[in-house]
């Protein structure tokens, strides 16, 4: 088993910045009570003709350009996401195809929040076992096509964005030590797009009633996120054999900072080793983690040999973490 880890990283962020103070014009809503429940004060919104393929595609690009390495090289393609540009062929098709990268096997993988972190599981252990060599791991979501911009609970939350890693071979010592994946189906009810499946197909009623939009039980989202992104993170370190205090950064899903603080006073760590960003982009489902990590890349803030934890929970319900020994100078 060949040791695996992240060899590039990159990002894409639309233009269009939709702050609080334009959510006061459409719904009953106040930049205070935004921030005060979520500490979410904008988000990027995707422009009418930027689907998920365009954000994943420039996304990629930079993370080839980051892991030096060309699109030819790329074995494997796995796109996580909740809104792929149709429901087939897979937008990692779609992707391969404007990337140029012709040997490279493909497909999209549904995890909601989480699809991250289970696409770089998946894409890890292909490279570990030797099968193949890199593998390119987007998360990317065009969420404001699936809101209900009338519903307050829900619109103000959520944000377009995509985020990449290339993932490949390292030295030894280095790269993912432990993934920790989990899910509870009897949780589906509480995060989940009703329409557009086979169970409701679209017609006017299911339009009309606005089933293809997010629909979500807050209250109970929150409980569990707060349960599971501690737990989930311990789990990790544990497998890896490490410890809390181990832990040089902390890359959680940026779904809502009462969710993040209450992690980091659970794991007793300090704010500068916890990489927030929510603020400025809102919760970006399976993009979040992978566009926090390409930031504090970028920074120069993770030195070689830090120990990070990428940590998140999603619809489905899913959640997961990885602990990793960071390899890039």
């Amino acid at each position: 088993m060949r040791p695996v880890g992240i060899v590039g990283t990159g990002a894409y962020l639309p233009e269009k910045v939709m702050t609080n103070a334009d959510l006061e014009k459409m719904v009953d809503t106040s930049d205070e009570w935004i921030v005060t429940r979520t500490g979410i004060k904008e988000r990027r919104i995707a422009a009418p003709d930027e689907a998920s393929s365009d954000l994943a595609v420039k996304a990629a690009e930079k993370a080839l350009q980051h892991a030096n390495i060309t699109a030819e090289e790329i074995d494997l393609i796995i796109v996580a996401t909740v809104t792929p540009d149709m429901a087939f062929p897979a937008t990692a098709c779609l992707v391969q195809d404007r990337l140029g990268a012709p040997n490279a096997a493909t497909f999209d993988l549904s995890a909601a929040c989480t699809g991250f972190l289970y696409g770089i599981a998946t894409a890890g252990q292909f490279i570990s076992t030797g099968v193949y060599n890199y593998a390119l791991v987007i998360g990317v979501e065009c969420l404001s096509r699936i809101i209900d911009w009338t519903d307050r609970n829900t619109c103000v939350l959520f944000g377009d964005g995509a985020g990449a890693a290339v993932l490949g071979p390292v030295e030894e010592g280095y790269g993912f030590l432990s993934y920790e994946l989990g899910g509870d189906g009897s949780g589906g009810e509480l995060l989940k797009l009703p329409a557009g499946g086979s169970r409701l197909p679209a017609t006017e009623t299911t339009v009309a009633e606005r089933l293809h939009t997010i629909s979500m039980s807050g209250r109970e989202v929150f409980k569990f996120a707060v349960r599971v992104l501690g737990s989930s993170t311990d789990e990790a370190l544990k497998k890896a054999g490490m410890t809390r205090e181990d832990i040089d950064f902390l890359v959680p899903h940026q779904a809502n900072i009462r969710i993040i603080d209450s992690a980091i006073k659970r794991l007793g760590l300090t704010e500068d080793k916890v990489v927030i960003n929510l603020d400025r982009y809102g919760n970006m489902s399976s993009a979040s983690i992978p566009v926090a990590l390409d930031e504090v890349v970028k920074q120069g803030r993770i030195k070689k040999g830090d120990t990070l934890v990428l940590c998140g929970f999603g619809g489905g319900l899913t959640w997961g973490a990885t602990a990793l020994k960071w390899v890039i100078e």
